[in-house]
């Protein structure tokens, strides 16, 4: 239990750090390359937020609708675009060699990687409630019971009216269906 939970606690932790460096990385690039292309600093930044806030909450949404059943095609494909928008901004401010895109793409690839594995994992499911009941009493042979003594039963007034069920009487149609 203890091992358990210091590897889940090691799990978390290393999720936050990963997550927050290439978020971090990657709010740059964004802003960076917003700003590059003539857009004021603040939109710079609310384009940054926008990109990589929509990752992190279709990842969520994901695993929402997966808990309940729902259909995740389209969150799914948007969950793509958004990371891709943001490896693309972060290709286009590296280095313009082929070791600049790969080591420019690595934060948005770890960030790809840790939802991949987050959202691929099922949720813990609590342990199956206990029966009221110790087991041993479900298997103990049933103890007789006394019938009660006979009472008259008075017949409704429908069956002075009605025939038995599973008579026929011939001289009255028979209806099949339901009758409204």
């Amino acid at each position: 239990m203890i091992r358990e939970r210091a590897e889940s606690g090691v799990r978390v932790l290393i999720l936050l750090v990963v997550g927050t460096m290439a978020g971090a990385a990657a709010f740059t690039h964004v802003h960076d390359l917003t700003v590059a292309h003539g857009q004021p600093d603040w939109i710079g930044w609310a384009n940054a937020v926008a990109v990589e806030l929509m990752a992190i909450y279709l990842g969520l949404e994901i695993r929402a609708r997966r808990r309940t059943g729902c259909p995740v095609g389209l969150v799914g494909v948007l969950l793509i675009a958004f990371a891709l928008l943001s490896l693309a901004a972060q290709v286009a401010e590296a280095e313009p060699s082929v070791w600049g895109w790969i080591v420019a793409a690595v934060p948005s690839l770890a960030f790809l990687a840790l939802v991949k594995v987050v959202l691929s994992s099922e949720p813990a499911t609590p342990p199956a409630s206990e029966p009221d009941q110790p087991q041993g009493d479900w298997y103990d042979e049933p103890q007789p019971v006394e019938p009660a003594p006979p009472t008259p039963v008075m017949p409704p007034a429908s069956a002075a009216v009605l025939p038995p069920v599973g008579v026929v009487q011939h001289n009255r149609p028979q209806v099949v269906g339901i009758i409204r």
